[in-house]
This record gives structure tokens, C-alpha cells and sequence, in this order.
């Protein structure tokens, strides 16, 4: 699973100063970062650039305008946009408060999205 491992520990340490508790599961290709049992954010590396990004998962509400936001596109990975989700660039993030303001984001969708089915 690729992935950046200092974006991630930027993450850790947000959500550790927030005291947020997570647990960290390797899926959709890098690593993501489940609060409530639920995919929050996640890291991972672009195969087609090579670049280091972040996955948000923030909810349809927010989407269009999150589309907007520089650094940011459609999170696509079967050829399909999953509407709630964009991928944010690392260029985009490299102020910590960039990358707060995106992890709030998420946060603040969580208690609203829904958990998947455990097999």
C-alpha cells in the first residue's frame, strides 16, 4: 500500500491534538483513518503523477464547493466520482492550517456518514 508516511503522521498528530480517537486500515490503496468505525481521511499516492494526497470523505453537502477549493478533485478510482469524496493534492495541505481545515471537514461530516457493512 503506498503511501505517504509523513503526510500520515501530520494526520495522526491533528487528530491526537484534537483528541480524536481513530484506528488506522489499509484500503483503497493507502492507508485511512476510521473515526466511529467510519472511513474519515485517508493518504495515499497518486499512481498516475506520483504525488502524495489526502482522501475526504466530507459528505455530499459540502462536495461542490469543496470542488472548488484549489488542490482539489473528484476522488475517482473506478472511473466513477463517489460524490461526498474529493482527493486534496499535498501542495494544497503543506500549511498545517490547510490540512486542519480539510481534517475538520471530515470530522464534522462523520457523525453523519454511514458505516460499512462488516463481513
Amino acid at each position: 500500500m503506498a503511501h505517504d508516511e509523513f503526510l500520515a503522521d501530520r494526520v495522526r498528530q491533528a487528530f491526537n491534538e484534537s483528541n480524536t480517537s481513530f484506528e488506522e486500515k489499509k484500503m483503497m490503496g493507502g492507508l485511512c483513518f476510521m473515526v466511529n468505525g467510519k472511513m474519515c481521511i485517508g493518504v495515499d499516492i497518486d499512481k498516475n503523477t506520483g504525488n502524495s494526497r489526502i482522501m475526504a470523505r466530507i459528505g455530499e453537502d459540502h462536495y461542490q464547493q469543496a470542488l472548488q477549493k484549489d488542490g482539489s478533485s473528484e476522488f475517482n478510482l473506478t472511473g466513477r466520482p463517489m460524490k461526498g469524496f474529493v482527493f486534496v493534492s499535498a501542495e494544497a495541505i503543506d500549511r498545517q492550517e490547510d490540512l486542519a481545515y480539510w481534517i475538520q471537514l471530515c470530522l464534522d461530516y462523520n457523525p453523519f456518514a454511514k458505516s460499512s457493512k462488516k463481513k
